[in-house]
């Protein structure tokens, strides 16, 4: 068959990008190249560009396919200013992008999504669906089959360029089964060139978005044993001499979203030395859907393939070899570094390479003459020091969530100020600088829990800093400096050779009768936090969980899919409750401010508040959405239901204590028993709570915890996250410790558990008055447990001592009487 829509990769170089894309023209040459790749055919751009261009829709199906998102906005204005006649698909979507301002989010996401609406439901013409269909079958018949399994990829005819980096732009489909099924996915990858990420970048890159087409790659599915990703020049470092393997078990994609922590060898070019090997923690991967053969899902090493899988290395050192050789080999092809996916086979046991990139964040200068490598140190910037820690690299400014790709690896991350669809870029960053916020801001609470380097509040980072340059960053001190400052970095490391050493002869940890807890906001930092041998969790954040799963969760729910989000719920929650068992670990309820949720698809509905964090969140929030309350514990039920006893629950911003009762009747219609199954507590963060505190009590609950952070801000009337007021903002402030006081006093009368879990519980000065007023517990940040716990014993020493020299003084003073 003659086809006009269909490109087979042995037909295909890397010179016909225009046609199928970076991704396509790329498996195209390696095939040419003898590069062992799983075969298969590009649907052309050619093809999308002749759905848009003749396929014709009228206003009354635009407004049969929208429905009500046909009547407002952008949408409504070009329906209103179109002609009556049928136009194409093409018209209609550049009508719309024109009108797009890609800054206004809200607007981004309404216009891109209505665009991806109408292609996913307009018919693929017979030419271009039959031609697919023809294809797919010689396909299967080659590997003697009716349907062969299949990836279908996006691959846009921008991307993959070495100076304009779309990879991951677009959508990928795994374990594609039928004729059928091919088709629809490659109407999705068609319609995924207007994502509003998608569409953000190519606006701010240059791109014309008329211009920009995409091929869908239909391949044979590699039946992955085990799969990852190599870089042929360190991306960390930009050492070209050396090459960095990411490897874990199933199919690549949990290496390439992140899902999971992969292992990581560095070999040597030329003489193919493994000069380090880090085994991970692998505790989830990504296989076939058992239950419909079709799809992916996500599943647990330790059951899947048995728990000494988890910490096993991956590839054998002969494979480290192989996939090293390998990846040498396509970089000499291209003559440039690559970014490789490869995956081993566990049918024949053979490596295939699935994909193959250039890495576009190398310069062509060496290491060596990029890094401004100095002597003396250069303060070019101050603010606030909010994580401790010494932090080196490369600047890269970003103002906005849909930019964290350009952070990589060790890459010093700049912006105004961050917010949690920043975390992936974050987790990547050596050291982290803004231009607002202070000690309580996101930045720096995340910052401290990830363990790097952060600095707030300079006013002038993203200024001041250009993307390239390279700077050092102390985060303790609050100072910036040009290049990388040589002593610093030397300090950084000879400190952490001797914490290593220190830790290696350790005593046993101090025992304190005041409890010395952490905090804890990502279940991927579960266990680093449990090694400070905290004795529990005295917080764990909901947010994080649930605004990763990329969409809002309401929007999760009334699609239909709520047990996909208490899924991932459950799944981080037993992360936590596993890592600690069987010490406490109470998890606060969500308590994410509008402002955060706005910025995610189907966060439109938010309302605009002028001040987020006097608004609706927390319980408000809670009892007003109920359904979003009721999964979070259906969420805490699953785990619960497998053993973990250790679990309590507390609800953020209380003020009332019916909205106590309203809780809990909503966490008993899920089967959930306060105080029986959970633990049952409230945050005290506003100052009606700490008044009413005897009233909270006999509504049931078994603890309390202080969120300073908001009980300072709402008692001094200060707002937390400005850096101008931010000499005002003090958690010892005598209206905030009297509040303090009052509360422990009565909750000692009654039995009920105290703690704190604000930024104060990480001060000493702090937790030295905390002691002194009979607090049950500290819970502070990880870097912080260990000095707190020091500055506990020291204090419950003093008042012990104290104690028995009063005793001993009244025992003078009643022999003086006789």
């Amino acid at each position: 068959m003659a086809y006009k829509f269909i490109k087979w990769f042995e037909e295909l170089s890397k010179e016909d990008v225009p046609l199928v894309g970076g991704k396509g023209a790329n498996l195209g040459e390696m095939t040419k190249a003898g590069i062992p790749v799983p075969p298969g055919f590009c649907v052309t751009a050619e093809a999308y560009k002749y759905f848009v261009e003749n396929v014709k829709v009228s206003k009354e199906d635009i407004k049969k396919i929208l429905g009500e998102k046909a009547n407002k906005g952008t949408i409504a204005e070009v329906l209103a200013q179109a002609p009556d006649e049928p136009r194409i698909l093409q018209e209609w979507i550049m009508d719309i992008i024109s009108r797009t301002n890609v800054d206004d989010s809200k607007q981004l996401q309404e216009n891109t999504e209505a665009i991806r609406e109408l292609i996913k439901a307009l018919d693929m013409p017979p030419e271009i669906a039959d031609e697919i269909k023809q294809a797919y079958k010689e396909l299967s018949q080659r590997f003697g089959q009716e349907e062969v399994y299949v990836a279908v990829r996006s691959s846009a005819t921008a991307e993959d360029l070495p100076e304009a980096s779309f990879a991951g732009q677009q959508e990928t489909y795994l374990d594609v089964l039928g004729a059928d099924d091919v088709i629809d996915k490659v109407k999705k990858c068609w319609a995924s060139l207007w994502t509003a990420r998608a569409t953000f970048y190519r606006a701010k890159q240059g791109f014309d978005h008329s211009k920009v087409y995409l091929s869908a790659v239909v391949q044979k599915m590699v039946n992955s044993e085990k799969s990852g990703v190599m870089f042929t020049a360190n991306p960390v470092t930009n050492n070209r001499n050396e090459i960095m393997i990411n490897a874990s078990w199933g199919l690549g994609e949990a290496v390439v979203s992140g899902a999971v922590t992969p292992d990581e060898y560095i070999v040597e070019k030329g003489t193919w030395k493994i000069k380090e090997k880090v085994i991970a923690k692998k505790e989830v991967m990504v296989v076939r859907n058992p239950e419909t053969g079709k799809g992916t899902v996500m599943v647990k090493v330790a059951e899947y393939l048995g728990p000494e899988w988890v910490e096993k290395q991956v590839l054998t050192d002969e494979q480290i070899i192989e996939v090293a050789k390998m990846g040498q080999r396509i970089e000499e092809h291209y003559g440039w570094p690559q970014d490789i996916e490869w995956a081993y086979d566990k049918d024949d046991g053979k490596l295939y390479i699935v994909q193959s990139r250039p890495i576009t964040t190398l310069k062509e200068e060496t290491a060596g003459e990029e890094v401004e490598e100095v002597e003396e140190a250069e303060v070019i910037l101050k603010g606030l020091g909010a994580s401790p820690g010494i932090g080196a690299g490369r600047v890269v400014v970003i103002f906005d969530a849909n930019e964290i790709d350009k952070v990589k690896e060790g890459d010093v991350l700049v912006t105004t100020m961050t917010n949690p669809d920043m975390v992936p870029a974050m987790k990547r960053a050596a050291a982290i600088i803004t231009d607002e916020g202070g000690r309580t801001s996101h930045a720096a609470i995340v910052s401290r829990e990830l363990g790097i380097p952060c600095v707030v509040g300079t006013k002038e980072a993203t200024k001041k800093l250009k993307t390239g340059m390279y700077v050092t960053v102390d985060g303790a001190r609050g100072l910036v400096y040009k290049g990388i400052v040589k002593s610093l970095v030397k300090k950084k490391e000879e400190a952490k050779a001797e914490a290593g050493a220190a830790g290696a002869v350790a005593a046993a940890p101090l025992v304190t009768g005041t409890l010395v807890k952490v905090n804890v906001s990502m279940p991927e930092v579960a266990e680093r936090a449990a090694a400070t041998g905290a004795d529990g969790v005295g917080l764990l954040r909901a947010e994080h969980m649930i605004l990763s799963i990329g969409q809002h969760p309401i929007k999760f729910i009334r699609e239909g899919k709520e047990e996909e989000l208490v899924e991932k719920l459950a799944e981080g929650i037993e992360k936590v409750a596993a890592a600690f068992y069987p010490r406490p670990v109470w998890y606060r309820t969500l308590d994410a401010p509008t402002n955060e949720f706005r910025e995610m698809p189907g966060g439109e509905d938010e309302p605009e508040e002028r001040n987020p964090m006097l608004g609706w969140r927390g319980i408000r929030r809670g009892l007003d959405q109920p359904e979003l309350l009721r999964a979070e514990f259906k969420a805490i039920k699953k785990v619960v239901e497998k053993g973990y006893n250790n679990i309590g629950v507390m609800l953020p911003l209380v003020s009332h204590p019916e909205q106590i009762r309203k809780a809990k009747e909503i966490a008993r219609e899920v089967g959930l028993e306060p105080h029986k199954d959970v633990a049952w507590g409230v945050m005290i963060e506003v100052p009606a709570a700490a008044i009413i505190i005897e009233d909270l009590i006999r509504e049931g609950i078994d603890f309390i915890s202080f969120g300073t952070n908001d009980l300072t801000q709402y008692t001094l009337a200060i707002d937390r996250d400005n850096e101008r007021v931010a000499k005002l903002y003090d958690e010892t402030h005598p209206a905030v410790l009297k509040l303090i006081k009052h509360v422990i006093k009565v909750c000692k009368r009654y039995g009920v558990e105290t703690s704190i879990c604000g930024q104060a519980g990480s001060d000493p000065k702090m937790a030295r008055i905390l002691v002194r007023l009979g607090i049950d517990s500290i819970s502070a940040n990880p870097d912080a447990v260990q000095l707190i716990r020091q500055v506990v014993a020291q204090e419950e020493r003093k008042l012990m001592l104290e104690a028995a020299r009063r005793q001993l003084f009244e025992e003078e003073e009643e022999e003086d009487l006789f």
